[in-house]
């Protein structure tokens, strides 16, 4: 019974997150808007919002082993000093 009530108290939240996220912006926003930002961080939702695409480096991050490898590579391109528009020059100005 426990887990039942704290399951529908979940989608309960989730569903009026999604609700709000979809008021705030028009265009973009809703349900992709919502996994963005909780996936992928602040950052990227608001990227998303603004008309950005969610960069392929983001997307690996959801795997298990592999997220490990990307995660060390973009601590190390922080390290090294990459800024947005380093990134924008290399990926393209889609996703930065």
């Amino acid at each position: 019974m426990k887990k039942t009530i704290m399951g529908m108290m979940i989608a309960v939240m989730l569903l009026g997150s999604v609700g709000s996220a979809m008021a705030i912006n028009t265009q973009r926003g809703g349900l992709m808007g919502f996994i963005a930002g909780c996936c992928f961080g602040i950052r990227s939702g608001a990227a998303y919002n603004d008309g950005k695409d969610i960069h392929w480096r983001e997307w690996v991050g959801l795997i298990p082993v592999v997220s490990f490898v990307f995660a060390i590579w973009n601590g190390v391109d922080g390290a090294n000093g990459m800024q947005t528009k380093d990134y924008a020059a290399q990926y393209g100005s889609a996703f930065y």
